[in-house]
């Protein structure tokens, strides 16, 4: 099959093979900032605008996608060449492919490049969200203490050098700045990552900064911006080369960075907006006065879900977590983790079948044609433990209720965190503690708990005498005789809680 480049130039080549955008994008104004445009984002808020795009009522509302990182170059680029286009890929379960071409992000900008651009179009009155999937580190808060890190790096550049940030807050502080000196209105500060009351962490985290680097501005602050809270979800891996070259051979899109998903998707959000929203309840969101019960429910199922399998299936030498899914004994025992330790411990969910909603996921989790990949999954678990599992640990520890399958996955994350599978296979750990953690857990084979002492992740869980015996007696079960006989033992152990 022919292939042409994805661009505006070419799209309409491609209908009739892909669904295609069928409004004018050159009629989008920009109303929303995101920054962050990964997969997650193209997949989930960008998918739901470009939807609601096909509403000529609703032009006002297109994307403008900004790069932050340094490392964000290669995305950026690919974006600006295709015209803010790029390819959906909807893996179902039946394995067939639904492709659709997006549209809603009708500009891009590279923020080290230049930073008073992307300032001054977070400061512009016709954009009235910014939006943010920045991962669970971006935020810059310390576990342990709850508060801002002003240690870090970064945030000290960015007080330092106020007009040529590097993080989120230096951008936002600088344009709130401008908009209260222009005399504009707020804005809202939608977050989209996986972070419980989201919302009022980012609001929370701005402050600390905004009060320290430019302290006259907390009042604005307080009084124009709103942070809702929200619950997001899609499981969206990382696009692979056969992804690129199965799309140009089926449908002749040369698109150089599509996205694939699944087809469930979910988003769950506050009414709590400074400036007007999208009507994205029109295309499947749902707007409820408090998300809390449901993005608990997703980040202590979901996200921790995908966590157990990540670090279980790792050290079993699995690549992909549909692999780990599918074995049949760590099936039983993440079922077992959802339903004996995190199902307890939710409530307040109306609407919600928890235990339709955990087959729904174990189903989802072994989707043979998503592909996950693990080293994905089990990337910054330290950024991700404190939110996906120490939760539901301490929730249960408060009931002295049952902790024995997360004790086990906290003794298998420690031994993976010396870098290698039980094959002997090495492991790439990509977290940005990943020194720290491997000291750790070399120092872990003498002493089990040592682990437990990186007080910035566990926070004061080696305290726990209860907690301490579960997960040491889990660490050397799990070094005599490996991880699937430790659960198979415990799905064993426990069948008449089945």
């Amino acid at each position: 099959m022919t292939s042409y480049k994805l661009n505006n130039q070419n799209l309409s080549r491609f209908e009739g093979e892909v669904s295609i955008p069928q409004y004018n994008r050159n009629n989008v104004k920009t109303g929303i900032v995101h920054v962050g445009i990964g997969g997650f984002h193209r997949s989930h808020e960008a998918f739901y605008t470009d939807q609601l795009l096909h509403d000529e009522s609703n032009a006002d509302w297109g994307i403008c996608g900004v790069a932050l990182l340094d490392f964000d170059a290669k995305i950026y680029n690919t974006l600006k060449e295709q015209d803010g286009l790029y390819t959906l890929v909807v893996k179902e379960l039946d394995g067939t492919l639904t492709k659709r071409v997006i549209g809603s992000i009708v500009e891009v900008l590279y923020a080290p490049e230049d930073p008073k651009k992307v300032i001054e179009k977070m400061a512009s009155p016709d954009v009235k969200i910014i939006s943010l999937t920045i991962t669970e580190g971006g935020y810059n808060y310390n576990e342990a203490t709850g508060e801002f890190n002003f240690e870090n790096p970064l945030v000290q550049h960015d007080i330092a050098n106020a007009e040529a940030p590097k993080t989120i807050f230096g951008y936002l502080t600088q344009a709130f700045k401008l908009r209260k000196e222009r005399g504009l209105k707020g804005c809202t500060i939608q977050s989209c990552d996986n972070i419980q009351g989201n919302g009022h962490m980012t609001k929370k985290m701005l402050l600390s900064y905004v009060g320290v680097a430019e302290p006259a501005l907390v009042a604005w602050v307080e009084e124009h911006v709103s942070f809702p809270n929200a619950m997001v979800d899609r499981i969206t891996p990382a696009t692979s080369p056969s992804d690129i070259s199965s799309l140009k051979e089926t449908s002749g899109i040369d698109d150089a960075w599509p996205v694939v998903c699944e087809p469930f998707k979910q988003w769950v959000i506050e009414d709590y907006f400074s400036a007007g929203r999208p009507s994205w309840e029109n295309v499947g969101a749902q707007f409820v006065p408090n998300v809390e019960p449901y993005e608990k429910m997703k980040l202590q199922l979901l996200n921790a879900g995908h966590s157990v399998l990540g670090i279980l299936g790792a050290l079993m030498g699995y690549d992909t977590i549909d692999e780990a899914a599918n074995n049949p004994s760590v099936n039983a025992f993440l079922r077992a983790y959802m339903g004996r330790e995190v199902a307890p411990i939710l409530s307040d969910l109306k609407g919600v079948d928890l235990e339709s909603y955990e087959v729904s996921l174990l189903q989802r989790f072994g989707n043979v044609y998503i592909k996950d990949q693990i080293d994905r999954i089990c990337s910054e678990t330290s950024a991700k433990f404190p939110i996906f599992i120490l939760p539901t640990i301490n929730a249960q520890l408060k009931l002295d209720g049952h902790i024995e399958h997360a004790a086990l996955v906290t003794a298998a994350w420690a031994i993976y965190s010396l870098g290698s599978d039980e094959n002997g296979k090495a492991i790439n750990v990509k977290d940005v503690m990943a020194s720290v953690l491997n000291k750790k857990a070399k120092e872990s084979k003498n002493c089990p708990t040592t682990f437990l002492e990186i007080e910035s992740v566990f926070g004061k869980l080696k305290d726990s005498k209860l907690f301490a015996e579960a997960y040491t007696s889990a660490y050397k079960d799990i070094v005599k005789h490996g991880v699937e006989k430790c659960v198979l033992e415990m799905n064993i152990n426990r069948v008449n809680f089945i």
